[in-house]
């Protein structure tokens, strides 16, 4: 066996090993994706940290049923909504700042802002009206919004990570939409 981390010998041998190393790999390409997402459903950074860890272990303590998934990324996000709406139940959570009442969660995008300066300030300041008027959706609706945009999922994904129905989860996204037009009107 060689110390080469590239190498062949290195690579998992066992069912428990590639269990391990695909959560790895999918933990670091949507552990930014997550933390935005229970950012809004705990409603401050801190919790959404703690949320996150708490997910992921809860991931890692049930890897071994990873052969039954059929869509990691809503098992996932659903582990994680789970754990966030834990989190914002607690007695010490409900005691804290609620998050429409925060002025800047601009830590975590919603959508790209690489445009020159000019056009760059202009959508900083329409992301930012964005971002508050998502913290002030309902649960339910915010969480389904905030899949479809931080999380990427479809609507069936959407449906299989919160375990409703798809007709529900598009009523929700139309109620979303609706409440965020009325409150920061068009972005185009």
């Amino acid at each position: 066996m060689t110390d080469d981390p590239e190498s062949i010998e290195s690579l998992p041998t066992s069912p428990k090993d590639a269990y391990t190393a695909r959560l790895e790999e999918f933990f670091d390409s949507c552990a930014d994706e997550l933390l935005g997402t229970l950012f809004y459903v705990v409603g401050n950074l801190e919790d959404a940290r703690d949320a996150l860890q708490e997910s992921f272990l809860k991931c890692w303590h049930h890897r071994h049923q990873l052969d039954e998934i059929q869509n990691l990324k809503a098992w996932v996000f659903r582990i994680a909504l789970n754990t966030g709406r834990d989190f914002r139940k607690t007695a010490w959570n409900r005691r804290r700042t609620p998050l429409h009442d925060h002025t800047s969660p601009e830590d975590f995008p919603m959508t790209s802002t690489s445009e020159s300066p000019p056009e760059g300030l202009i959508k900083d300041e329409q992301l930012q009206r964005l971002r508050c008027a998502v913290a002030k959706l309902p649960p339910e609706q915010q969480e389904v919004f905030l899949l479809r945009q931080n999380g990427d999922l479809s609507y069936p994904q959407i449906a299989e990570a919160m375990s409703i129905p798809l007709g529900t989860v598009k009523t929700r996204m139309r109620s979303a939409i609706r409440q965020l037009r009325e409150s920061v009107g068009d972005l185009s």
